[in-house]
C-alpha cells in the first residue's frame, strides 16, 4: 500500500499531497490517519512557514470511500460509528473531524489547491485550510445528504464562518454540485485559478518570505476572532502584538525594508 499522504518541506514550504490517485484520493481509514498524522508532524516544525495541500492525479478528493468502511458497518453501523467518532487526543475534534480541523491547528497558513472534485469529506478537508484556490472547472459538493448523512468532519463549524447560513442550508439539503467559479462567488473558495497548485506554491513562497512570528500570530489572532467577544479579541490582539514587537524578527523586517534587501528571519521555536 502506498503512503496515503506524502509531503516534502523546502525553504519552509510544505508540499502536502493526498496520495491515492487511483481512487481519486477517496478517504479510507489509512487516509484519515495519514492526514491527521501529517498535520500534527508539520505543526511541530519551527522552520515551517506555509503549507500547500493538494491531491495527486485527477482530483483533490472524491470524499469518503464507503467500500473501505463497509467491513466496519456490522451491528447496524454501531462499530463504524464507534470507530469514526471516537475521541482523538485532548481536543474537541474526534477521529473523523481531525482531517479538517488539524489544519487549523497547524500554526502557519495552509493553502488548499483544488482541482477535479472535492466532494463530501474531501470538501471538508479543503475547508480546514486557511485559503482555497480552485480551478474554474472544479466540482464541489456538500454531498453527505445523498447518503442520508450530515457533514460530520468539521464541515458545519467551518462553513458557518464562510458562507451565508441560507446558502449553506441549500447546499447541505440538496447536495448540489457547484463549479469552482460558483464556489468563489458563494464564499466556499478564495479565488479561481487556472493552475491552482502552481499559484498556491507561489503564494506559499511569498508568505514564507514574511516574518514567521507575524504570520503565526496573525493566524492565531484571526482564528480566535471567530469565537472571542470584542473585549477578549482586543485583548488578544494587544497581547500578540506585544509578544512580537521589538523581537529579532520584527526588527529584521524593519531593517530589511529600510535597507532595501531580502530579510533573514529566524525560525520559530519548535
Amino acid at each position: 500500500m502506498s503512503e496515503r499522504v506524502v509531503y516534502t518541506v523546502t525553504d519552509g514550504v510544505a508540499d502536502v499531497r493526498l496520495n491515492r490517485p487511483e481512487k481519486m484520493n477517496a478517504l479510507d481509514p489509512p487516509m484519515f490517519e495519514a492526514i491527521t498524522r501529517t498535520g500534527k508532524e508539520l505543526a511541530r516544525l519551527g522552520s515551517l512557514r506555509a503549507v500547500v495541500l493538494s491531491g495527486e492525479g485527477k482530483a483533490f478528493s472524491a470524499g469518503l470511500d464507503f467500500m473501505s468502511f463497509q467491513a466496519m458497518a456490522g451491528d447496524g453501523g454501531q462499530r463504524l460509528g464507534d470507530e469514526v467518532f471516537a475521541a482523538h487526543g485532548d481536543g474537541p475534534a474526534n477521529f473523523a473531524q481531525q482531517v479538517s480541523m488539524v489544519w487549523q491547528e497547524v500554526p502557519v497558513p495552509v493553502i488548499a489547491a483544488v482541482h477535479g472534485v472535492a466532494f463530501g469529506g474531501g470538501l471538508q478537508v479543503a475547508l480546514g485550510a486557511d485559503i482555497r484556490l480552485v480551478a474554474p472547472d472544479a466540482r464541489l459538493s456538500i454531498m453527505e445528504i445523498r447518503w442520508g448523512l450530515v457533514p460530520d468532519m468539521g464541515g458545519t463549524q467551518l462553513l458557518r464562518h464562510l458562507v451565508r447560513l441560507d446558502v449553506v442550508k441549500e447546499l447541505t439539503f440538496t447536495g448540489r454540485v457547484i463549479s469552482g467559479k460558483e464556489a468563489v462567488e458563494l464564499g466556499l473558495a478564495t479565488r479561481v485559478s487556472e493552475s491552482p497548485y502552481q499559484e498556491a506554491m507561489q503564494l506559499a513562497r511569498e508568505i514564507a518570505s514574511k516574518s514567521p512570528d507575524a504570520v503565526r500570530a496573525g493566524k492565531k489572532l484571526l482564528n480566535a476572532s471567530r469565537v472571542l467577544d470584542l473585549a477578549a479579541g482586543l485583548k488578544l490582539e494587544a497581547e500578540l502584538q506585544k509578544s512580537i514587537i521589538g523581537r529579532p524578527n520584527q526588527v529584521e523586517a524593519v531593517m530589511a525594508n529600510l535597507e532595501k534587501r531580502e530579510p533573514r528571519f529566524r525560525d520559530a521555536e519548535e
